[in-house]
C-alpha cells in the first residue's frame, strides 16, 4: 500500500529545517501547507513545490480524512487545530502535547472523542544514534541496562523561537521533554520524579534555561538529566551527550546538533563491551543520519504504519505520550514544591 500524502499545518523553523527535509529523504508526498502567516507558508510552498492553502478550512475541504495532518503549531494552539480536523483522521502533532497537564488531557480526550489516530512528534526516540544504541542494548551487548545519563552544557539561541519568551515554562517543556520521553522509551515510566529548573541572569527574559531531573526507577536503575543552555564560552568545553551504561558495557553518543546551534558539529557514537570481542575497547562507529532531520522520519513512519494497518497503534500515540506529559508535570511540581527546607534542620 502506498504511503499517505501529508498536509502540514504550520510553516515555522521546525517545518523548514526538519519536517520537510525528513519527508523529502523518506520520499513522502506533501500535498499541502498552510499557516496563519501566509508569507511563511508561501515561501516553503514555493521552495518545495507544495500546494499552498490560504486556510486550514480550505485544506480540509480539499482532502477530508484522506491525508495525514502534520500539526506543527505551539502547544496552546493544538486544540483549536484539532477541532477543525475531520473525525477519524490520522494526525501527527508536534511536541509538546499542550503546554501543561490540563491541555495534554484535553488533547487526549479530544483525540478519543473524534476517533483520531494521533501521535506526538517526540522524535528523539527515533534518532539514528538512539536506534543504534537500542539495537545494541536489545542484543545484550552491554549486559543489563542500569544507568542512563543525559548531560547538556551548551549555548542555545532561544531568540530563534520568539513565542518562548511569553511562556511560563520553557526548558523542560520544550527541550528536556525529549530526554524524558527517550528514557521512557527504554525503561518505561518512573516511580517518581525529582527536579529543579532555573533561570539564568543572561537569559532573564526566559522562564528557565537549566534543569536537573532525576527519574526514579528504584534501587538498581538510574536516569539523570542535566541541562544548561547558557554556556556562552565557545564550544571547546561544551558537552552534549547521552550515555547508556550496563553491567557489561556502555554506549556514549554525542549530539552534535546542540553545539554551535543551529550549525552544529558532527555526532559521535562509541561503545565498549566486556562480552563482545568486537568492542572490548572503546569503539567508534559512524552512524548514518542525525537527529534533525532524520529522526522526524521515524515519527511520521509510525502514523504511516497506522494508515496501512487499522489495527496498528503508533509507538508515539497520544495514549503513550500522555505519560511523558505526566512526567513533565511531575518535574515542574517537584521543582516548585519538592525538597526539604534547610532551615528545618536546627543546628
Amino acid at each position: 500500500m502506498k504511503e499517505s500524502a501529508i498536509c502540514i499545518i504550520g510553516a515555522g523553523g521546525i517545518v523548514r529545517d526538519a519536517h520537510l527535509p525528513a519527508y523529502g529523504l523518506a520520499g513522502y508526498q506533501v500535498a499541502g501547507i498552510t499557516d496563519l502567516n501566509l508569507n511563511l507558508a508561501e515561501d516553503l510552498a514555493t521552495k518545495h513545490q507544495i500546494n499552498l492553502f490560504k486556510s486550514l478550512s480550505e485544506m480540509v475541504e480539499k482532502f477530508g480524512d484522506k491525508v495525514i495532518y502534520d500539526i506543527a503549531v505551539p502547544g496552546d494552539a493544538v486544540m483549536a487545530v484539532l477541532q477543525q480536523i475531520p473525525d477519524g483522521s490520522h494526525v501527527l502533532i508536534q511536541k509538546p502535547m499542550g503546554n501543561n497537564w490540563q491541555q495534554a488531557n484535553e488533547i487526549l480526550n479530544l483525540c478519543r472523542k473524534k476517533k483520531l489516530v494521533a501521535g506526538i512528534n517526540f522524535q528523539l526516540r527515533y534518532a539514528p544514534n538512539i536506534q543504534k544504541a537500542r539495537a545494541l542494548i536489545d542484543l545484550g551487548k552491554i549486559g543489563d541496562l542500569c544507568e542512563i545519563e543525559v548531560n547538556i552544557d551548551v549555548y542555545t539561541p532561544w531568540h530563534l523561537w520568539k513565542f518562548l519568551y511569553e511562556l511560563p515554562r520553557v526548558e523542560i517543556l520544550y527541550h528536556s521533554i525529549h530526554y524524558i520521553d527517550m528514557v521512557r522509551s527504554f525503561v518505561g515510566n518512573p516511580k517518581r520524579i525529582f527536579a529543579k529548573t532555573t533561570k539564568h541572569p543572561k537569559m532573564a527574559d526566559l522562564a528557565s534555561v537549566r534543569s536537573n531531573i532525576i527519574m526514579d526507577y528504584g534501587d538498581w536503575m538510574t536516569a539523570n538529566i542535566r541541562t544548561n543552555h547558557a554556556h556562552d564560552f565557545g564550544i571547546k568545553n561544551q558537552q552534549s551527550y547521552i550515555k547508556f551504561e550496563g553491567t557489561e558495557g556502555a554506549i556514549k553518543l554525542g549530539i552534535g546538533l546542540l553545539k554551535d546551534y543551529p550549525i552544529g558539529v558532527a555526532d559521535s557514537f562509541e561503545w565498549i563491551s566486556k562480552i563482545d570481542p568486537v568492542a572490548n575497547e572503546w569503539k567508534e562507529e559512524k552512524i548514518e543520519g542525525v537527529w534533525f532531520p532524520h529522526a522526524f522520519i521515524g515519527s511520521m513512519a509510525e502514523i504511516q504504519k497506522a494508515v496501512k494497518d487499522p489495527n496498528y497503534q503508533p509507538d508515539n500515540s497520544v495514549e503513550d505520550c500522555i505519560h511523558t506529559m505526566a512526567c513533565v508535570e511531575a518535574a515542574y511540581d517537584s521543582s516548585q514544591f519538592g525538597g526539604k527546607v534547610f532551615s528545618e534542620y536546627n543546628l
